[in-house]
């Protein structure tokens, strides 16, 4: 996923109300981005950390410009919780995730579980239904692990007892967690900070749901679905 037109440097001054923040662009001039993230952005919101936005020509917008990128620790974080299943979408089409490769039909959104809709469900004549789910990570509080979620995340475990449902009815069915930073090597639920979610994440995994976890490789101008990472249980 390539960021066309190219993102514009500043500072972040402030995230607040969820999903605005005040930035201060390279040249001077201050804008309030868009910040298409509804989670904790744990780490992430320090004042004074370098942003990168993008600026959208689409018209009627009410904030052109949207946060993209944090800089921390040296290395860049994707926060823009609406690319991963883009970012996916990509990789399949690539046949990048060997472990859901050999589909021939790719479809998203599509409606199942209680008034839900699953990212996508890759389906090849002869094969059960695969029921694909993409989550966002961007958490990382101690050494190279990612962690997700950042907050109580109450519909992600809905999600994952969905999901657990389709294996129950003969169908496959997985759920891909997207590290958007490249400071990581591992992968774990974050029990302190949503220990329900933990707790049914190795609940359907033992139930025949399968947990991945890819990370990405980031730079200003693109981001895309990198190497595996193992999931620390």
């Amino acid at each position: 996923m390539q960021f066309d037109p190219p993102l514009f440097r500043g500072r972040l001054v402030q995230r607040y109300k969820r999903f605005l923040a005040d930035i201060v662009l390279d040249d001077g001039s201050e804008i309030t981005a868009h910040c298409p993230n509804p989670g904790a952005m744990l780490g992430l919101n320090t004042p004074g950390l370098t942003a990168w936005v993008s600026l959208s020509d689409k018209p009627g917008r009410k904030l052109p410009y949207s946060l993209e990128l944090i800089e921390v620790d040296g290395g860049l974080v994707g926060i823009n919780t609406m690319h991963p299943n883009r970012l996916v979408a990509e990789a399949l089409a690539a046949d990048r995730i060997p472990e859901l490769s050999g589909y021939g039909s790719i479809r998203r959104e599509v409606a199942y579980g209680q008034r839900s809709r699953v990212d996508f469900l890759l389906e090849n004549e002869g094969q059960p239904q695969c029921w694909l789910e993409i989550k966002n990570c961007h958490l990382r509080r101690e050494g190279r692990l990612a962690e997700f979620p950042d907050c109580v995340a109450a519909r992600s475990s809905k999600h994952l007892r969905e999901l657990a449902a389709m294996v129950a009815q003969g169908d496959r069915a997985v759920v891909l967690f997207v590290v958007q930073r490249t400071d990581c090597d591992a992968f774990s639920a974050c029990a302190e900070l949503d220990p329900t979610f933990a707790a049914t994440l190795t609940e359907v995994a033992d139930l025949g749901v399968e947990v991945l976890a890819y990370g990405c490789e980031i730079s200003t101008a693109q981001v895309v679905i990198a190497e595996p990472m193992p999931w620390r249980r």
